[in-house]
């Protein structure tokens, strides 16, 4: 099972697994490990998407049943404390199985109330995007820039802050990512130089087929981000580069796409 190792510890289980597998919201088996784990981790403490098999730091059902069920005063008198103690435990562990259909069914009632929630947090946004921005976000087709307008309402808080976008490009392609600061004109007049920030995503081992697709991709959303993000009077550049190291010394040099080596 997978472990989660991130501090997520403000986040339920089932708005995880709604968010990272949404097609498998009826498909948990869910496996309470009791809240003495909750002060130590996060809610959702492991899962295996391939059996669909959930730990989550929670009390059980049989939590609610009355402690005689389990053990009684003169359980653990006498002789021979190893082999009680070890029927007490298959005792516990057997009544866990008999009640674990209730703990599936009452997780699964909340994975579906999760999901009644992302609907409508869904319904929310489109309707805030579109009166407020003018912006149909069910329209857009280009995943990059879906990600990027959900942001739209804290785009005063975004705008001009060029290191935070670098963090939500590396984030977006899953790469690294340089920004660099200059100048820019479209005329000799030095006058009319404006701002410019340039960011450069270092992405290795693309096709031609899949740079071509994601070069437009970033145009695309570079001429979101420039409407929205940016100052009007600071110019932004995106390009796709790639770390090639020489076989010589051993260094990395950065290329374009379309730089051809000879030797």
């Amino acid at each position: 099972m997978k472990k989660i190792n991130q501090n997520l510890s403000e986040a339920n289980a089932e708005m995880l697994l709604h968010y990272l597998y949404p097609e498998m919201d009826d498909k948990w088996t869910v496996e309470h490990q009791g809240t003495f784990y909750r002060n130590f981790n996060r809610d959702l403490i492991a899962y295996d998407e391939n059996t669909g098999e959930v730990q989550v730091a929670r009390d059980s059902f049989t939590k609610l049943l009355p402690p005689g069920l389990l053990f009684s005063e003169s359980s653990l008198k006498g002789k021979g404390q190893k082999n009680k103690i070890n029927k007490l435990n298959d005792r516990q562990r057997l009544l866990r199985e008999l009640f674990q259909p209730i703990d599936n069914v009452s997780f699964k009632r909340r994975m579906n109330i999760e999901q009644e929630i992302a609907s409508l947090l869904d319904t929310k946004q489109q309707y805030v995007l579109s009166t407020y921005f003018h912006y149909d976000i069910k329209a857009e087709t280009n995943e990059y820039i879906k990600q990027m307008a959900g942001l739209l309402p804290m785009v005063r808080n975004i705008r001009g802050d060029f290191k935070l976008i670098r963090n939500i490009l590396a984030t977006l392609f899953k790469c690294e990512v340089t920004c660099t600061f200059g100048r820019y004109s479209d005329t000799d007049q030095t006058r009319s130089w404006i701002p410019q920030v340039a960011y450069e995503l270092i992405i290795e081992e693309l096709t031609p087929e899949r740079y071509e697709q994601t070069a437009k991709d970033l145009e695309e959303l570079r001429q979101f981000m420039q409407e929205w993000f940016f100052p009007f009077d600071v110019n932004c550049v995106m390009t796709i580069k790639w770390h090639h190291q020489s076989m010589n010394d051993c260094k990395h040099w950065m290329l374009d796409y379309n730089t051809e080596l000879k030797v």
